[in-house]
């Protein structure tokens, strides 16, 4: 059995993982959906937030689990997650982008933002009078991240949506080929995205390759409106690392 980290994307929370965690679970897996600073439960002040304040929590979380884990980022988290490679590579089974941002060396997320003309989410971004932060224009946020979900599901979200650091979506990534690069990568495409187009997903994963890429015909949160899908590649990603591990060893 393996141990899943599972990182939110910008806005969110652990909270959004609430139908992947039990599916893992019910498999054998251990499964940690974590709060960055600033999101779910976590009272972090804006002020205090950072991409460190991120990659910190996360590798507090690996450092804790009794082997190598499966760290899977959705949207921002993959800048989170890649990152956080580049400090615990040796503690890193594989990495999972899910509609994330898979950002090279050097580049930010408003780099890439800026380069995504069709997304809606920067259109869409209301910022705080001193710039820090930015919550999200609520009459659009289904649009963006819930198209294809059940209304219920969308609704409940909406509700639970933070402010979010801008900050971080700044910060330019440092990476290495002997440590990041090191890391076994997957992505999982979502078709319908209207925060990532596909355009950008495809051009991302085309400039740093993964191992696979899984695709999915649904909106930017799978984990509401594809869950059983989602679950299905993430184990099956985990059973491609199993057999890896057994023929090394």
């Amino acid at each position: 059995m393996s141990t899943y980290v599972l990182v939110h994307g910008a806005w969110h929370g652990a909270w959004c993982w609430e139908k992947i965690v039990p599916l893992l679970e019910q498999k054998g897996h251990t499964v940690h959906a974590i709060d960055l600073p600033g999101h779910g439960s976590d009272q972090t002040p804006v002020s205090q937030i950072s991409l460190k304040s991120y990659t910190d929590k996360i590798c507090s979380v690996i450092d804790e689990a009794d082997e190598p884990v499966i760290l899977v980022g959705h949207s921002m988290g993959g800048m989170a997650i890649t990152q956080s490679a580049e400090y615990r590579p040796e503690q890193i089974k594989a990495l999972v982008y899910v509609t994330a941002f898979l950002i090279r060396d050097g580049e930010s997320m408003v780099d890439v933002i800026q380069t995504d003309a069709g997304a809606l989410v920067a259109s869409n971004m209301i910022v705080s009078s001193d710039g820090s932060y930015a919550t999200v224009n609520e009459a659009k946020i289904k649009e963006i991240f819930y198209g294809c979900s059940e209304h219920a599901d969308a609704e409940r979200a909406k509700s639970l949506l933070n402010a979010q650091a801008l900050e971080v979506l700044a910060t330019k990534l440092s990476l290495t080929d002997e440590r990041f690069g090191q890391v076994p990568r997957y992505y999982i495409e979502c078709l319908r995205d209207q925060a990532i187009t596909n355009w950008c997903q495809k051009n991302m994963y085309a400039a740093t390759p993964c191992e696979s890429v899984y695709t999915l015909d649904t909106d930017h949160s799978p984990f509401y409106s594809t869950p059983q899908e989602l679950a299905t590649i993430l184990l099956e990603i985990e059973q491609i690392n199993q057999v890896a591990d057994d023929l090394v060893s």
